[in-house]
């Protein structure tokens, strides 16, 4: 048996238990779980606005962790390994999207703490082709935001190609990661908070922003992007109007509120509104190479397994700065 926060019903809180250490299936690896980053998408999950997860569930998608025993058919893992399992945590692997390099829409993927029990539980079984080997310099604690906050984070960066300043709507997890990538590449951050969150104003100036200011605001100069981590559908008309001719809006969450309508003219002039679907493990290798590169520095808050509603109300209320780890290296 092993202790775990689990989700029986949504819109209710995690019960903490002892449940069975789960099965490890061919071609799996049993990872002692170490820390689990606390995630926005577990908020949804938990809060019912994702509305498949299989119940009852071990949610947790950021986990980090050693390789406690190897299925058959697995190779380049040893007992003893430190690994990261994200949000994807299944693909077929044989549809056209994974066959043309876009695992992350394959339409019978499968993912980590939403249809696969995840990692706020002593142990996890994860398909041995989405656990990913861990830079070193990384104490577990800060290694857990880097699979999701970090691997998301970096796909919409990505999407905004060769752009020197971008507008960050939402300065929370995945933007005090992706702030320091940006700064690193030579980019200029401009963070939109919510309104007369000081603090925010104030962590977002820590790590090298240009600008902040609330998500109200326009920024002192037009953008060339904007990335909106927060999942509030009123900001995506208000990025477009921060954004220049030719800019890209990418909309980084899995779930935002409604988008209301908005005057054809925001968008004009080849501006461009587009969406980040989960990852691809090209994404998770080419980032934790270069987070130690640059070097990417996660500021946590840690709680403890029995603590996780805890964690997770307060990232409901915009009350964690940076990233919420919960801690279960302690049993």
């Amino acid at each position: 048996m092993m202790p775990a926060a689990v989700l029986d019903a949504a819109r209710a809180p995690l019960s903490i238990r002892d449940i069975p250490i789960p099965p490890v299936p061919p071609g799996s690896l049993l990872v002692e779980v170490r820390a689990c980053g606390v995630c926005r998408t577990d908020l949804h999950i938990v809060d019912g606005e994702l509305t498949e997860p299989k119940l009852p569930l071990v949610p947790g998608h950021q986990i980090v962790g050693i390789v406690a025993s190897i299925a058959g058919g697995v190779s380049g893992f040893a007992r003893g390994d430190r690994v990261g399992i994200p949000w994807l945590g299944w693909t077929c692997g044989t549809c056209r999207f994974c066959l043309s390099g876009r695992e992350n829409l394959c339409p019978r993927a499968r993912f980590t703490g939403y249809q696969i029990d995840g990692g706020f539980a002593g142990f996890a079984a994860a398909d041995a082709r989405f656990c990913f080997p861990l830079p070193g310099g990384y104490p577990d604690l800060q290694a857990a935001p880097l699979l999701c906050a970090g691997l998301i984070g970096f796909r919409a960066l990505c999407m905004t190609g060769d752009a020197k300043r971008i507008g960050f709507y939402g300065f929370g997890s995945a933007a005090h990661i992706l702030a320091q990538v940006c700064r690193f590449q030579g980019r200029e951050i401009f963070a939109f908070v919510r309104p007369g969150d000081e603090a925010a104003k104030r962590f977002a100036g820590s790590l090298g922003a240009a600008w902040a200011g609330d998500s109200t605001d326009a920024p002192p100069a037009l953008l060339e992007a904007a990335i909106i981590f927060a999942p509030d559908g009123r900001l995506v008309p208000r990025a477009l109007r921060a954004v220049e001719p030719g800019g890209v809006v990418i909309c980084a969450g899995i779930h935002m509120s409604e988008i209301p309508a908005f005057p054809y003219g925001i968008l004009w002039e080849e501006r461009t509104v587009r969406s980040v679907a989960n990852l691809t493990r090209a994404d998770a290798r080419e980032f934790l190479n270069l987070a130690p590169r640059v070097p990417v520095k996660t500021e946590v808050e840690v709680f403890p397994l029995r603590s996780v509603n805890d964690a997770l109300s307060r990232l409901r209320d915009g009350r964690i700065t940076g990233s919420a780890v919960v801690d279960l290296s302690s049993g």
